[in-house]
């Protein structure tokens, strides 16, 4: 016979409305109590039945993540976003909730799956895994008053969202700094994306470790169309580049391969450090150089406070800073 609410009460010496309470994750329990009925439930082999809690909540249990619009292969095979959302999985899973994922090849359709997410009630709140300028997605939400959490930082309204993010500014700093201390005078930021804030904050990171280092500080240099990959050969030339802070870790590897292409060898002729210490960066040699964000923290706070939310307490203007870790491996040679 399938377990109940009354046999876990039962069994953890509680009762029912106590059991219910730590299933709709209410803020009244204690953690204790929280603990002590979640073990019952998974001893006993206990699963609510968030169909029927959702018909008589009118919501959801279930967590929305939204992703930032995959318009190409290379966005799609980010590990960042495969690992964000086991991340948030993991800790909505502890928490009796279920996820559901929006994506879209742009932002216009990625609003509309939003909407539809938001209208039939598939979800009781959002979690947005990027930071676009000018976000469409984010007006939605704020206007019609969803729930939501953001990894990343908002471009306005800081007092009403709340976020988790690393100090990306930061992270840009100490990459670039990483490879001053390693005798690298002219360094290059290269990226595939300048709308996004994590752009932004790691390229502002650079200028500012260039600038106290009194270095000469070179605009980013994006490639994103073709000829920006037939271009930057020249630019590596006329700058005389010995180094490289690229955005993540796999467009650091495409950009590794174009400038053996052209010639160069890593991290013999060019230092490359990059973001993210994802899957990839250990994949080939040379081994990836680059910055550990905890990917799994940021995924998981998220969750923890898209439940705060839910439950009614006022995270605005919350905002959580995820440390992060340099990764020393072998794109980065020392000129000294």
């Amino acid at each position: 016979m399938a377990i109940t609410v009354k046999d876990v009460a039962q069994q953890a010496g509680v009762a029912t409305s106590t059991v219910s309470r730590v299933v709709n994750n209410h803020p009244s329990i204690s953690e204790a109590t929280r603990r002590k009925v979640q073990k019952v439930m998974q001893e006993m082999g206990y699963v609510p039945n968030i169909a029927a809690r959702n018909l008589g909540k009118q919501t959801s249990n279930a967590v929305g993540i939204i992703l930032p619009p995959l318009n190409s292969k290379e966005r799609m095979a980010n590990p960042f976003f495969l690992e964000i959302i086991e991340a948030i999985n993991d800790e909505a899973r502890r928490n009796n909730m279920t996820t559901a994922v929006a994506i879209a090849k742009n932002l216009e359709d990625l609003l509309e799956d939003v909407k539809v997410m938001h209208k039939q009630k598939q979800v009781g709140g959002f979690i947005l895994a990027y930071a676009h300028q000018g976000d469409p997605v984010i007006k939605y939400l704020l206007e019609k008053q969803i729930a939501f959490t953001l990894i990343g930082q908002p471009y306005t309204q800081h007092n009403t969202i709340s976020y988790i993010d690393n100090d990306n500014q930061l992270l840009g700093q100490h990459a670039t700094e990483h490879l001053i201390e390693n005798g690298h005078r002219n360094i290059l930021f290269v990226t595939n994306t300048i709308k996004e804030g994590i752009y932004f904050e790691r390229y502002f990171g650079y200028q500012k470790a260039m600038m106290l280092n009194q270095l000469k500080v070179f605009d980013s240099i994006p490639i994103i169309g073709h000829t920006d990959y037939a271009d930057f050969e020249d630019t590596l030339i006329r700058t005389k580049a010995t180094a490289i802070v690229v955005l993540d870790d796999i467009f650091a590897l495409r950009v590794m391969q174009l400038v053996q292409m052209y010639g160069y060898k890593v991290p013999d002729n060019l230092s490359v450090i990059s973001f993210n210490n994802s899957i990839l960066s250990t994949l080939t040699h040379p081994y990836l150089t680059t910055i550990d964000i905890d990917i799994a923290k940021l995924g998981h706070e998220s969750v923890k406070m898209l439940i705060k939310h839910l439950n009614g307490e006022d995270i605005s203007n919350t905002k959580i800073v995820v440390p992060h870790e340099l990764i020393e491996r072998e794109t980065v040679i020392n000129l000294k």
